[in-house]
């Protein structure tokens, strides 16, 4: 089922892109890009407008559709990755800091940590 919702969604993605492309600018018509002097006649009579249109906002539903219906799937328990190896952000361990000398042990929680100690300026002549 999500295979194919996955290929639905890939194709109403490239159908939406090629229909925002195909629409005309907002002066001039398809059929001008065509070389043809008759702008109207490419899609009939009325223009490409409502057509394109009407295609355009019916991709525009299935591709959102799709989309809730896929994110709704992946946040399902049990739901697989594309990337199964990689360890989830919040499953990460933080790593340890690398041991320095002279470091001093940990405070214990019932103990302030230790602040460090000021710097003086020297003194003016």
């Amino acid at each position: 089922m999500a295979t194919f919702l996955i290929i639905l969604h890939v194709l109403v993605c490239i159908a939406l892109i090629l229909i925002v492309l195909l629409q005309a600018g907002k002066g001039a018509e398809v059929g001008a890009a065509f070389g043809a002097g008759a702008s109207g006649t490419v899609f009939g009579a009325r223009g490409a407008g409502s057509f394109l249109g009407k295609m355009t906002g019916a991709a525009a539903v299935i591709f959102m559709l799709t989309s809730l219906i896929l994110s709704y799937f992946s946040g399902q328990p049990g739901s697989s990755s594309v990337m199964p190896d990689v360890v989830a952000p919040a499953q990460q361990e933080a790593p340890a800091p690398p041991p320095s000398q002279g470091a001093t042990p940990a405070a214990t929680p019932d103990q302030a940590p230790a602040l460090p100690a000021e710097e003086t300026a020297p003194a003016e002549k």
